[in-house]
């Protein structure tokens, strides 16, 4: 199993419109990927493509997430995930 650590650079963390562009990106790849803050078990980790798990995770600016997934292109998925977290999308 692939796992990339990022950590969250939007002033508001995963929230609304930093929540949901990411989630879409997430739908899009070809393997399920998962995301949990750093330090708990990976069985809590959550769906990465659902905006609900996204806002219940409770990730704020600066805190680090651990992506993961499985299969063919989990690498490439997670480095794509991981530079759109690690992007401020509330900036002007």
């Amino acid at each position: 199993m692939a796992e990339r650590k990022a950590t969250v650079a939007s002033r508001v963390g995963l929230h609304a419109r930093p929540a949901s562009i990411f989630a879409e990106a997430a739908a899009a790849q070809p393997v399920e990927v998962t995301i949990g803050m750093e330090g708990d078990p990976a069985e809590e980790a959550m769906d990465a493509s659902s905006m609900l798990s996204l806002m219940s995770l409770g990730a704020s600016h600066g805190d680090v997430v651990v992506l993961r997934a499985d299969g063919e292109g989990a690498e490439t998925a997670l480095e794509d995930l991981a530079k759109i977290l690690e992007t401020d999308l509330d900036a002007p």
